[in-house]
């Protein structure tokens, strides 16, 4: 696979299921596979059937980035957290340990582990910096419209994301404009 990024557009030319296959083409077991993109453009579904459709004995482990953002102001802290708690330890081959965030007490709680020859998917805003970038295999950026992306992101949490839409949304373009995402992705993905 080259490394220049691949730019295509879903709905023209690259089906999800084309997306997947490519993904799946392009990993081996131990890798590291991060998907970002702003709220409601489908990282996690997106994340789900990668995982759903892995061919291999062991399916990788599916790290989102909402169970380590400390709270709604914490995108970039959960960002940083993923690189130095679920990344960095697999430089050492040592096995990645961290703790989820709880939403309702409002603290970290249970711990996670997963080995250092395990393939992970990491997913969620913020999580393509150029300090996690060196660690992936394959880096994907989605898009949509901000009025799907909404749409999508309001149907799913409801209520509970609403009056955070906002507050999220100004954490994301700080993310765009600080580490370009986009830029360090090696698929760009814009749902049409």
């Amino acid at each position: 696979m080259s490394s220049a990024p691949s730019r295509s557009r879903v709905a023209a030319r690259l089906t999800s299921a084309a997306l997947i296959r490519i993904v799946l083409d392009a990993v081996s077991p131990g890798d590291v596979v991060i998907i970002d993109g702003r709220s409601g453009a489908g990282k996690s579904t997106l994340a789900r059937e990668l995982q759903r459709r892995w061919i291999g004995a062991r399916t990788p482990q599916l790290v989102a980035l909402d169970e380590l953002y400390p709270g709604w102001d914490g995108l970039a802290a959960g960002a940083e957290y993923a690189v130095a708690r679920v990344l960095a330890p697999r430089r050492t081959g040592a096995t990645a340990r961290w703790q989820q965030w709880d939403w309702e007490t409002d603290r970290y709680g249970t711990e996670r582990v997963v080995a250092a020859d395990e393939t992970i998917v990491l997913e969620g805003s913020g999580a393509l910096t150029s300090a996690a970038a060196g660690f992936a295999t394959v880096r994907i950026w989605l898009d949509a419209p901000s009025e799907v992306r909404r749409r999508r992101a309001l149907t799913r949490d409801g209520e509970t994301y609403r009056p955070h839409w906002e507050r999220w949304a100004a954490q994301e373009l700080d993310h765009i404009a600080r580490n370009d995402p986009r830029g360090l992705a090696t698929h760009v993905v814009e749902l049409v």
